[in-house]
C-alpha cells in the first residue's frame, strides 16, 4: 500500500506545538474559563476605529488581500522614520519568525536563544533542522553578554533576544543592546523581538540604524493594539534583508480585513494611550494582589505580571492547575528557575476581581 514519504527531518520532530490554547483546555476539561488571563492578549480590546474598519472591510472579504500590504507598510514606515523597503508585514511575529527561519536555517545551522524564552521561535528553528543553543536567564533578565558569547562559540547564524521579554516581563535598556552590537559575531543576525515595546518605558527602546545588517526588529499588533486574532505583525530591517522575505513568504497570507483593522489601529494614538494607562493600572493591581498573598511580583514592562511563588516549579504548576479548576486561565514559565513563577495577563478590574478571589484558594490547595 502506498503512503506519504515524509522527510527524515519531519520524522525526527516531536508531535507537539508551542502552546496549548485555552480553547483546547476548555474542550478537554469541559469547563469554560471565567477569566482568560494566560495568553497575554489585550483584554481591554482594540481601537473602536479598528473594529469599524474591520466591519467595513468584511463586506469585501471576497477579494484577495493586497499582497504587498502597501498602505500598511507605508504607514508603518512613516511612523518609524524608515523607508518602505525596510518593512515586511506578516501573520504575526510567529509567522515572521517562521519565514526568517526558512530564509536562514539549513539542517545543522546553529542558533542561540535564552532557556525559557519564547518557544515558538524554537519550534520554527527545529522545523528547519537548526540546532538550538540556550543560555539561562540572569536575575530574571535575558543575559545578553552570555547570548553573544555563546553565539561566538557555536558560530550562530541567529541570536534571539526579546525586549521586553516573555515570560518574565523584564527589559534591558536599549542603550545596552545598541552597545552590544559591536560584540556580535561576524555573520550572526540578532532578532530583536519587540512585541511589547509600546508598553515599556522609553529607555527600553534601542536606537539602531535601520540599514544596520546585524539586526532585524519584530513588532506585534497583538499586544498594545489588541488584534491578536487578526494575526498582524511586522519586521523592520535593512532593505536587502527585508527584500529576501519576498522570495519565500505567503504573498496572500495576510487577511484583507485584518490589514484594514491594523491600519486604523496604528492611526488611533488616543486609544493606544488609553490602553497604556489601563495596563499600567492593571500591573499595579496585579502587583498588589501578589503581595497580599505572599507572592513577589516581578516589575513588568509588558501587559502581564510574573509572580514569584517562592517555591519550586512543581508548586507553581499546581497553583496554575488549581487556578484553572476555579475558572482562571493562567500560565507559567517552562524552565527552572523561572518556573517558580506564575504569569498573569493584565485585564479589566472585573477579571482581576475573579483572579483575586481565586488566588488564595489556589495557593492553599497547592500546598
Amino acid at each position: 500500500m502506498t503512503h506519504p514519504r515524509y522527510t527524515r527531518l519531519l520524522d525526527s520532530l516531536p508531535a507537539t506545538v508551542p502552546f496549548v490554547g485555552p480553547e483546547v483546555i476548555e474542550r478537554t476539561t469541559g469547563q469554560p474559563f471565567s477569566a482568560r488571563l494566560g495568553a497575554n492578549e489585550n483584554i481591554f480590546g482594540p481601537s473602536p476605529k479598528a473594529l469599524e474598519a474591520l466591519r467595513q472591510a468584511d463586506a469585501e472579504i471576497w477579494k484577495y488581500p493586497d499582497s504587498a500590504s502597501h498602505d500598511l507598510k507605508t504607514l508603518i514606515a512613516a511612523q518609524n522614520g524608515v523607508g518602505y523597503d525596510n518593512v515586511v508585514i506578516g501573520e504575526g511575529v510567529d509567522g515572521l519568525l517562521g519565514y526568517l527561519a526558512r530564509m536562514m536555517i539549513e539542517p545543522g545551522d546553529t542558533v542561540v536563544t535564552s532557556d525559557g524564552a519564547y518557544p515558538t521561535f524554537n519550534y520554527h528553528v527545529a522545523g528547519f533542522g537548526g540546532v538550538l543553543h540556550k543560555v539561562p536567564f540572569k536575575d530574571d533578565h535575558e543575559d545578553l553578554d552570555a547570548l553573544i558569547a555563546r553565539a561566538a562559540e557555536v558560530d550562530a547564524k541567529l541570536l534571539y533576544l526579546s525586549n521586553p521579554d516573555n515570560p518574565m516581563g523584564t527589559y534591558l535598556p536599549g542603550a545596552t543592546i545598541t552597545a552590544a552590537l559591536d560584540r556580535l559575531p561576524e555573520g550572526c543576525l540578532m532578532i530583536l523581538d519587540e512585541a511589547y515595546i509600546e508598553l515599556a518605558p522609553a529607555v527600553a527602546r534601542a536606537e539602531i540604524a535601520i540599514e544596520d545588517p546585524r539586526v532585524i526588529r519584530m513588532r506585534s499588533m497583538s499586544k498594545a493594539y489588541g488584534l491578536a486574532g487578526a494575526r498582524v505583525g511586522y519586521a523592520l530591517g535593512a532593505a536587502p534583508l527585508i527584500k529576501n522575505f519576498d522570495k519565500i513568504r505567503n504573498h496572500f497570507g495576510m487577511n484583507r480585513s485584518a490589514q484594514h483593522a491594523a491600519l486604523a489601529a496604528l492611526q488611533d494614538a488616543e486609544w493606544l494611550a488609553h490602553i497604556q494607562s489601563q495596563v499600567t493600572h492593571a500591573r499595579a493591581r496585579l502587583g498588589q494582589i501578589a503581595q497580599d498573598n505572599g507572592l513577589t511580583p516581578i516589575p513588568s514592562a509588558t501587559n502581564f505580571v510574573t509572580m514569584d511563588c517562592c517555591q519550586d516549579g512543581a508548586y507553581a504548576a499546581k497553583v496554575v492547575q488549581e487556578l484553572g479548576t476555579r475558572g482562571i486561565f493562567a500560565r507559567m514559565p517552562g524552565v527552572a528557575p523561572l518556573n517558580r513563577c506564575i504569569r498573569i495577563s493584565c485585564g479589566p478590574d472585573a477579571a482581576l476581581d475573579l483572579f483575586a478571589a481565586a488566588l488564595p484558594q489556589a495557593l492553599k490547595a497547592a500546598l
